[in-house]
């Protein structure tokens, strides 16, 4: 077999970043999997809330290449779901990196493309950044080689290209967007306004008010200057992806954003040179690290696979580059078919008030509160960590709050709970009624802030509520057989 060695086309300084890249992106794809396996069949199954059946009825072409484009069933669904859970963790353990260099190559493709036709049939559920950002680090992680040859230094500049469309695209549009990003207050309301707060956010909503233009101040730095510094000569790229890495972390300290964060800071290591991280740690494994044995190059043929990618992702720059450089710049949008070259960006901008939609059934003696597992409903629960595992129901509530169109799965949602449909209540923390069918259910609206240091300690409460209106009022269970 011919081989090439070191120089443009691979390099062995990169041996870290490569183990990283590899596991952790594979890490991510089994979470995704599995929650598609457990949510999709009641969200978008064939008796879920928007059916897929349905959907494809309707449609001329759907966003992408589906393998449920001629046929769906839930069978099917999870077939796919488990398939790519178990290539990740065959991923995770490094068993395909040990194969030859188009082993891990089939592998990443493999989930990139059952993963794909997931979200080219998941419609709004589906509508997520994080969902086309998994999708284009999956397919880049393909061209990254295996362990016995140097690791490609395109594909590594292509990851770094991709976290700088990531965070200076969520940098622009914030500045872009909500004046609160320019006058350095959106975190005086962020953590008690955001999709869905964790443990923490309570306590990082009551920080001082001066370190939270600070973090503001941080995140401008993080986001619209370190991106340019991450293709910069090493040390330096190191040193910025350390930023991305720490900022991401503090994110996933103060907030639930489903694996967005913990996607990013693993990309983040396609700038972390192997010399440069032997320098901050312990002696015996820097040796380690420094004292491998040098690879013996890239075959021709998966170096010449790794151009003609590069070559047609250099093709796809062009739109998500003129799309941050924009004024009416978009926001986690794909530009073609197959979910490459996408754009990315968050809160643009900030609600300052936090609206909630609880839903609630009545059995003849009262009205009882259904309780979801990761959003604000009872006043004295702590909110949960759920990130990086995406409860997308709980999400869609969000938007739903906000004022956003969603009587289309809504309504199918409140006819389940009328019926008391075992797996749809399956998706929620709590039933009332214990499985039973309550004879009405409704939709209200309440107005939610955070309790006060004091408000906490005398009640115990996380949160204070306030009614704000209907958004469904009530519906009679039909009687048997009407």
């Amino acid at each position: 077999m011919e081989w090439l060695g070191a120089g443009w086309f691979g390099t062995a300084g990169y041996d870290v970043a490569r183990f990283v890249l590899q596991r952790g992106i594979a890490a991510v794809y089994v979470i995704a999997f599995v929650s598609s396996a457990l949510q999709f069949p009641v969200l978008l199954g064939e008796r879920g809330l928007l059916p897929v059946p349905r959907y494809l009825a309707r449609v001329v072409r759907t966003p992408g290449p589906t393998l449920f484009r001629r046929h769906y069933s839930d069978d099917l669904l999870r077939a796919v779901t488990w398939t790519g859970a178990a290539l990740g963790a065959l991923t995770v353990l490094g068993l395909p990196q040990q194969g030859p260099v188009w082993l891990p190559m089939l592998v990443f493709l493999a989930m990139w493309l059952l993963y794909m036709s997931i979200v080219n049939v998941g419609q709004v559920f589906y509508g997520f950044g994080w969902e086309i950002l998994l999708l284009e680090a999956g397919f880049l992680a393909a061209f990254l080689g295996n362990h016995a040859g140097p690791t490609p230094v395109i594909t590594l500049w292509l990851i770094r290209w991709l976290v700088f469309r990531l965070e200076f695209g969520a940098g622009m549009i914030k500045m872009r967007g909500d004046r609160v990003w320019r006058d350095l207050t959106a975190l005086y309301y962020h953590h008690e306004t955001q999709p869905m707060p964790n443990p923490l956010s309570w306590w990082f909503h009551h920080l001082p008010k001066p370190l939270h233009r600070m973090e503001v101040l941080g995140n401008h730095f993080a986001q619209l200057v370190v991106p340019f510094l991450l293709f910069a000569p090493q040390p330096v790229a190191t040193w910025a992806a350390a930023v991305v890495i720490v900022t991401q972390l503090w994110l996933v300290l103060s907030g639930n954003f489903a694996w967005l964060n913990a996607l990013t800071l693993v990309l983040a290591f396609s700038a972390v040179g192997d010399v440069e991280l032997s320098g901050i740690l312990p002696g015996e494994a820097a040796v380690a690290l420094q004292g491998g044995t040098p690879a013996p190059g890239l075959p021709v043929w998966f170096a010449a696979v790794v151009l003609v990618m590069g070559g047609l992702m250099v093709v796809l720059a062009w739109r998500p580059l003129k799309n941050l450089l924009s004024r009416n710049q978009a926001m986690n949008a794909s530009f073609n078919r197959w979910r490459l070259g996408n754009a990315y960006g968050a809160f643009g901008s900030i609600t300052r008030e936090r609206y909630e939609v609880v839903v609630e059934g009545w059995d003849g003696l009262g009205w009882r509160e259904y309780g979801f597992r990761g959003k604000p409903g009872d006043p004295s629960r702590m909110p949960r960590q759920w990130a990086p595992y995406h409860l997308r129901l709980d999400w869609m509530m969000w938007f739903l709050a906000l004022g956003q169109p969603g009587m289309s799965w809504f309504g199918p949602l409140l006819g389940k709970l009328l019926e008391a449909d075992p797996a749809t209540l399956k998706l929620l923390r709590d039933d009332p009624f214990g499985g039973q069918a309550p004879e009405q259910v409704r939709a209200r609206v309440f107005s939610y802030r955070y309790t006060s240091w004091r408000e906490w300690r005398e009640s115990g409460n996380w949160w204070v509520r306030e009614p704000a209106g209907v958004l469904v009022a009530p519906i009679r269970r039909s009687a048997p057989g009407a």
